[in-house]
């Protein structure tokens, strides 16, 4: 069987850049417009930068063993890797878009190689409806998928169903333990003892380990920290996440209106200024969304984050009881800290409370780099929403919050909660629903 060709579209060289290293045996064709898209994200400060810059590096590389116009093999066992130019239309395709003179170069090679299976990968849904369209193969490139779909991904809850009696003897305050055999649980994972005898007797709990009894939830949470009082259950589970000393990553997935960055802010201030467990606070979100770096803004970073970090700030002033001053005071003396994700590697940041708000904005690598600026004593809370991604070259299921909640779940310093209920107000519930 002849090896196929595959044509990589822009996004796919910007998502990865190793990329052209997953396909086997099978020949590479990079579109010589797909170059110069790469060339303009080059000076990015982000992933997508940093992957621009590596694949020009590892081209330039490939320039070493041969020419690239007549195709350079990558690694021995490995396929060979062309650039093309676009000298080949059709009376459909408007060259002056970009995505057409990428197709157009998949036209030709299939028109100049008929008997190989050209295949145009990219990450842009509307590119691989236009490939079909015009009777070229088109695959997505998946990229760092953990899980197979949203409704895979952990939510830290689950039900179990025990004998009537043990619901019993667990609030009789019996140790009660649970047989690594009868299920699979997870370190601190949250867990509902359902009766097999009578569905309406439960009793709340939390899983710490196979050798450890079953944590009782008790009523000490509904009381809130910092005036904020939980609604439901899932936000009573994050409280007891967020204020474990044990738990040194924590996070909250749900939709808008859930409470997740309002519980997280309320549990880091009464960390940070009631019990002083933590000597700073440190808020961020990503900028990602916006596409460019902060630094094309004016004025001091602080003001460069206004424009991203005004929820955060809204959350904080409701919290502070509106009391601009002290808001002000604190953020002035470095009690509470606004950091820009962007400048974040090369830090160590030890004796914090941190929170990264709309984390599902971050790619995985992203990820790792805020993770591994966690020095001692510090706490990091991961908060966002799954569905809700700004960031075009990343989904559901490859963003670095997904990749957190997968990644870390077996872990003991870890902790995650789904919020599956809206309590910001009727008209926001309803909203997150229907529209």
């Amino acid at each position: 069987m002849a090896k196929k060709i595959y044509v990589l579209d822009t996004s796919v060289y910007l998502t990865d850049a190793n990329s052209i290293s997953a396909f086997e045996n099978n020949d590479i064709i990079i579109p010589f417009k797909v170059l110069e898209e790469v060339d303009n994200h080059k000076k990015r400060q982000d992933s997508v930068g940093a992957n621009a810059r590596k694949i020009i590096r590892k081209l330039d590389s490939l320039r070493e063993k041969g020419s690239l116009h007549k195709g350079v093999r990558l690694d021995k066992g490995k396929g060979l890797v062309f650039v093309k130019n676009c000298d080949y239309t059709i009376k459909e395709l408007d060259l002056s878009i970009n995505d057409n003179e990428i197709i157009s170069v998949a036209l030709d090679t299939k028109r100049l190689q008929p008997k190989r299976k050209v295949i145009v990968v990219s990450r842009d849904i509307n590119m691989r409806v236009k490939c079909d369209a015009l009777g070229l193969i088109t695959e997505d490139y998946q990229v760092n998928q953990i899980v197979k779909d949203t409704s895979h991904i952990y939510t830290g809850f689950t039900e179990h169903l025990v004998d009537e009696p043990v619901i019993d003897r667990f609030y009789s305050g019996e140790d009660i333990y649970i047989e690594k055999e009868t299920a699979l649980f997870m370190p601190n994972q949250f867990i509902l003892l359902v009766s097999n005898q009578n569905e309406k007797k439960t009793a709340l709990a939390q899983f710490r380990n196979y050798n450890t009894p079953l944590r009782r939830i008790n009523g000490e949470h509904k009381k809130g920290m910092w005036g904020v009082a939980p609604r439901n259950k899932e936000q009573i589970f994050s409280l007891h996440l967020l204020k474990d000393p044990n738990v040194k990553i924590v996070t909250l997935v749900g939709k808008a209106g859930s409470g997740k960055t309002l519980l997280a802010i309320a549990a880091g201030l009464h960390q940070t200024m009631q019990t002083e467990e933590y000597r700073k606070l440190v808020i961020s979100r990503p900028i990602q969304p916006m596409g460019r770096d902060i630094g094309f803004l004016p004025g001091t970073m602080e003001e460069k984050m206004a424009p991203w970090v005004a929820p955060i700030q809204d959350n904080l002033q409701f919290l502070m009881g509106n009391d601009k001053e002290t808001l002000a005071m604190y953020l002035q003396n470095g009690t509470i800290e606004v950091e820009a994700l962007t400048y974040i590697r090369g830090r160590s940041i030890s004796n914090a409370f941190i929170i990264v708000d709309e984390a599902q904005n971050l790619t995985a690598h992203e990820l790792k780099t805020i993770i591994t600026r966690v020095g001692e004593n510090t706490k990091l809370v991961l908060t966002g929403d799954v569905e809700q991604i700004d960031n075009v070259y990343i989904d559901e299921t490859s963003n670095g919050l997904t990749h957190a909640v997968e990644k870390f779940k077996s872990y003991d310093i870890s902790g995650h909660i789904t919020l599956v209920k809206g309590e910001r107000s009727k008209i926001a519930t309803i909203a997150a629903k229907i529209l």
